[in-house]
């Protein structure tokens, strides 16, 4: 029980397991078909409750998406924070903390990284959250491009950087960031998907040769 639990009334405690019990519901209902064809009256019947009882601890589908979703941005961010605490906020650190963390769970890694859900759209406290992870790599990558050239797309960011969220980091490092970002990534939803499967190579070493890559002379 955590120090906020211990404080609570019997029947928040039960709210509480309850709520944790449809995520748990919700979570398994996206392995088998994705979050796409989430279902409500489907987790209720399974929990043993009528629908309109369900709608008393999630308002809608769209209520328990966001509960899912931020779950999985905070427990990417604290992930990502914990590596670079450790290694000193190393860009390598950090992407090696983000395969073990999708690699742990894929479908978590999918429901914020893979297909938007149709009709779904994110409330502006998570888009905080993701702004934490992008921060901790805007750090990293400005410590390995202090003294990086000028680039005709690090002078296109310069002025297209709403995207860093106010973070103060130079055009190489914006750059460097945006690389990183979208080539793990693609090798990860790759992987995960099992593109890479009968290929006859290890996807762990094509990972770590796209960081090394990153971690070495700045993109061009």
């Amino acid at each position: 029980m955590t120090q906020a639990d211990s404080g609570a009334t019997p029947r928040e405690r039960y709210r509480a397991q309850v709520r944790a019990e449809i995520k748990e519901r919700a979570w398994e209902q996206i392995a088998t078909a994705g979050a796409s064809a989430l279902s409500l009256n489907a987790i209720a019947k399974q929990l043993g409750m009528s629908g309109p009882a369900l709608y008393r601890y999630f308002r809608g589908r769209d209520e328990l998406i966001t509960e899912l979703v931020r779950d999985a941005y905070r427990s990417l961010a604290d992930t990502v924070a914990a590596a670079a605490a450790q290694d000193g906020a190393q860009v390598a650190a950090l992407a090696h903390a983000l395969r073990d963390w999708a690699l742990a769970d894929p479908q978590r890694y999918f429901l914020v990284y893979g297909t938007p859900v149709p009709g779904y759209h994110a409330p502006d406290d998570i888009t905080a959250i993701a702004s934490e992870i992008m921060a901790l790599l805007l750090d990293a990558c400005a410590g390995v491009t202090a003294d990086a050239p000028a680039t005709p797309f690090g002078t296109h960011l310069e002025d297209h950087r709403d995207w860093a969220d106010g973070h103060p980091a130079p055009p190489a490092a914006l750059h460097r960031a945006l690389t990183f970002w979208t080539r793990l990534h693609g090798v990860l939803s790759l992987e995960l998907a099992g593109h890479f499967t009968g290929m006859g190579f290890d996807p762990a070493q094509l990972f770590a040769a796209e960081v090394d890559a990153l971690a070495g002379p700045r993109p061009v």
